[in-house]
């Protein structure tokens, strides 16, 4: 007998909690979304920016830095991914609209 498992979830069956910032991660980049988003950045300490959302309105955002860390956002609306993407500085849009704002919950 062989078993196969299949690491992708749907995004409509992710849990809203998670039990680490880590697995919350690991979840959300495994998981299949109507959006998917990547952004290599030219900042001097945020490597890439990621974007997943289910319904097209909000997502999850994750921040890679260069040091090899990240952070995850949930619920962050499409039109602040889409001023993200876009912006002059990431750091300085990061911190003024994103940091504090989008929190993630955790078991």
């Amino acid at each position: 007998m062989i078993t196969t498992s299949c690491n992708h979830y749907n995004c409509n069956e992710i849990s809203s909690k998670f039990t680490s910032y880590d697995d919350a991660i690991e979840i959300v980049k495994s998981t299949d979304f109507s959006i998917e988003e990547k952004v290599n950045t030219d900042s001097s300490w945020i490597d890439s920016i990621e974007y997943y959302s289910c319904d097209k309105l909000t997502g999850y955002l994750i921040i890679n830095t260069k040091k090899g860390g990240s952070y995850i956002h949930e619920n962050v609306p499409i039109q602040v991914w889409n001023e993200f993407e876009n912006a002059d500085s990431f750091g300085r849009f990061y911190n003024q609209n994103i940091k504090g704002n989008y929190y993630l919950d955790i078991n």
